[in-house]
């Protein structure tokens, strides 16, 4: 089965504040990284095959400013290096963005890539002088057959062509097909926070990270309060055990690259939150861009620029951490229990979490 995926989540999915779990902070109408104007995501989805030969893996493309080729300014931080983002040199160095983010398993990056450029020369037909493509990676290797490297140059371009503006379908989904974060079935998350001056805040997570143990919702230990829906990972070493979470920071506020490396900065107090502690193999890497100040990447001349103070980036950073910690929230809640190659991801119990947070007099209703 191939699904390319984008418009309405599906009506059978919920999200976090669906269950009543309480958050801070006002979200925009869509509650996703696409309510910042521009911001377009789209998936494709691979899962094919049964036991060892599992395909459970595919590709989210995010597109800052749709299908065009329209650099932005952008910033970038690791809270652990164990993985990968291609690209990024170039993020940090020349503090710009050129085309989407990509998202996909460990063995897909190279194919990813490539196939970005391909994708501007032969459906765009835009001439880009040059471009560094930006591919971050999780690894899906409990339920994919990740070396049979299953992800191709098509399965690239149908991410690309599914982007869209409007609701983000979330969970089990594109890149975040396989994965598995806090000891449940992870994948894809998003949120966002409106900020004070007219402004909108986006996170979009691909979360593959964190142990049962850890996981806290709410300031619950709900982790360790769940019962059953147990877990194996005693196959895989334990860099594969430990995960990783790529996270994308949108925002419309006219920032510049050393601010957007400070919102980027504040993404782990939001995974934080949920008990992730950046451990040894653990891939934290994120990026954070504005769609602002158009021509952001001029190759010559004085080109005129807008910004907001640092005086006037807390609102900002909290909306990251508030938005990074629903988006992950709305990625374990959306995602249903997968059999993959070398075992079974359970979903989060929903009904068990809510009798929890009751418990705890953490229910939102």
């Amino acid at each position: 089965m191939l699904l390319a995926v984008f418009g309405a989540t599906p009506l059978h999915a919920q999200r976090a504040r669906d269950l009543g779990i309480p958050f801070d902070g006002t979200p925009g109408p869509l509650n996703a990284i696409t309510d910042v104007p521009g911001v377009e995501v789209g998936h494709q989805t691979l899962v094919r095959a049964t036991g060892r030969t599992s395909v459970r893996t595919g590709v989210t493309a995010i597109l800052p400013k749709g299908k065009r080729w329209e650099p932005v300014f952008a910033g970038w931080f690791a809270g652990n290096g164990f993985g990968e983002m291609t690209g990024a040199p170039w993020v940090v160095e020349g503090g710009t963005l050129g085309g989407p983010v990509m998202i996909t398993g460990t063995y897909s990056v190279g194919v990813v890539r490539d196939a970005v450029n391909s994708w501007f020369a032969e459906v765009v037909k835009q001439d880009i002088p040059w471009h560094q493509p930006v591919v971050g990676e999780t690894s899906d290797a409990f339920l994919n057959d990740s070396p049979g490297q299953h992800v191709t140059k098509a399965d690239a371009f149908a991410a690309l062509d599914a982007a869209r503006g409007g609701a983000v379908v979330e969970g089990s989904v594109g890149g975040g097909t396989g994965m598995v974060a806090h000891g449940f079935k992870g994948g894809i998350g998003t949120s966002s926070r409106r900020v004070a001056g007219g402004y909108t805040l986006g996170v979009l997570v691909q979360a593959n990270y964190g142990t049962r143990e850890q996981l806290t919702i709410a300031g619950v230990p709900v982790g360790r309060e769940i019962v059953g829906s147990e877990r194996t990972r005693g196959e895989l070493p334990p860099a594969d055990r430990e995960g990783s979470i790529i996270v994308v920071v949108a925002t419309d506020a006219p920032l510049l690259p050393h601010q957007l490396e400070r919102l980027a900065r504040r993404v782990p107090m939001g995974i934080a939150r949920l008990g992730g502690t950046a451990s040894n193999g653990s891939g934290d890497i994120f990026i954070a861009f504005s769609t602002a100040n158009p021509g952001a990447a001029a190759s010559s001349g004085v080109t005129p620029l807008q910004w907001l103070p640092n005086g006037d980036l807390s609102p900002f950073f909290t909306a990251t951490v508030e938005a990074t910690e629903e988006a992950i929230v709305n990625a374990l809640v959306a995602a249903t229990t997968m059999e993959g190659a070398h075992g079974t991801a359970y979903r989060l119990p929903h009904e068990q979490l809510r009798t929890i947070l009751r418990r705890y007099n953490r229910l939102a209703r």
